[in-house]
């Protein structure tokens, strides 16, 4: 019998007892609640002027964040690779990040001063 089949069998089985249908759909209604409350907060609370701008920006943010880690980790799986390969990917996120921060706040100041 072929080994390199049985491997692929059993490592299919493990993802799969990872991922059911209850915690998908599970995953799906956080992440339906977290929409829901960030419309709230956009259409509601900060043209009503129940909450501030910065405040409602904030939390915005921080919503769709949890949103995105959700999305990240249950639906594309990654929550369920070895540590290494999530460390990686997130590393080059942050750097990512700081690199584009880094290319706003250098353009803002050579707008600035150059005009």
């Amino acid at each position: 019998m072929d080994n390199s089949h049985q491997h692929t069998d059993v490592h299919a089985e493990e993802h799969s007892e990872t991922m059911t249908k209850k915690r998908i759909w599970q995953v799906f209604f956080y992440l339906l609640g977290i929409t829901a409350v960030e419309f709230v907060i956009a259409l509601y609370l900060i043209p009503k002027g129940i909450i501030g701008h910065g405040i409602g920006n904030f939390t915005y943010i921080v919503l769709t964040l949890v949103k995105a880690f959700y999305i990240v980790a249950y639906f594309m799986h990654l929550k369920f690779e070895k540590f290494a390969l999530r460390t990686i990917i997130v590393t080059v996120f942050v750097f990512i990040i700081y690199f584009i921060v880094l290319m706003l706040t250098e353009g803002s100041y050579l707008n600035v001063h150059m005009n």
